[in-house]
């Protein structure tokens, strides 16, 4: 936006100038908001300033879900081990596959192979080895439950999370329009502060903002062995995407 900038001749007489500007308290109004509102009489070069904060939130359905699932196997050695989950592993990803699920849609989360413990007696007592390995799904949200089914048919032995969230492309586009949301906002609060303060609004100064948006986590405990029964489905709520703007209005 444009701004005012103000032309001055100073006297000679500096001096007594300089006293009469520190001379000025800044005028502060109360707009009756939760935002931090401040109008300010300032130095004559720079100008009254009004400051506001505002807020903006857009709500939309979710377009993304992303899966965790995991598959698991203890033996005796490390190596069996990660042999088992090998095998399980290629046998989940193969009915992904079947199933309609791209390659570039499934994405190892984490892979471990450790020593497992029983701790009941005095000592600890090494009992074998475990192997996991833990994969993300990103699939659309009616299909969250068509991939739990297959996958856990089909090798995996946990499903850890689902997470109903927003594409790249959605977040964007909202959080553009919780901007515009916040920024409107902004300035309907500097316009009662100048209003109040018998001022009118000259242009932007200066512009700040914060975001963010809150995906909606689902954590489940699902096993493969208790699975029998019906399919999988989930009813996903409303994700949030949010905005803050901290503006400096000039005015005069």
């Amino acid at each position: 936006m444009q701004r005012s900038f103000r032309t001055f001749v100073l006297p000679l007489t500096v001096a007594a100038l300089v006293l009469l500007t520190g001379c000025l308290a800044p005028l502060q109004v109360d707009g009756g908001t939760d935002f931090a509102n401040q109008v300010s009489n300032a130095d004559a070069d720079v100008g009254r300033t009004i400051s506001v904060s505002g807020n903006g939130e857009v709500t939309a359905d979710a377009d993304l879900a992303v899966v965790t699932v995991a598959v698991t196997a203890t033996a005796s050695s490390a190596d069996e081990a990660r042999a088992q989950v090998a095998n399980d592993s290629e046998r989940m990803r193969q009915a992904l596959r079947d199933a309609g699920v791209p390659d570039d849609a499934v994405s190892t989360a984490y892979f471990r192979v450790g020593p497992q413990y029983d701790y009941s007696g005095q000592e600890r007592n090494r009992t074998g080895y475990q192997a996991v390995h833990a994969y993300t799904v990103e699939v659309a949200p009616e299909e969250a439950g068509e991939v739990i089914d297959v996958a856990v048919g089909n090798g995996a032995s946990e499903v850890q999370q689902v997470t109903f969230t927003l594409t790249d492309e959605t977040r964007a586009d909202l959080r553009e329009e919780a901007l515009n949301a916040a920024m409107d906002s902004a300035r309907t609060d500097a316009d009662t502060l100048a209003e109040a303060a018998d001022l009118s609004i000259a242009g932007v100064r200066s512009v700040s903002t914060t975001g963010g948006y809150q995906p909606i986590d689902t954590r489940v405990a699902y096993e493969s062995a208790d699975s029998a029964g019906g399919s999988t489905s989930f009813e996903p709520g409303p994700v949030t995407v949010t905005a803050t703007v901290s503006v400096t209005y000039d005015a005069e």
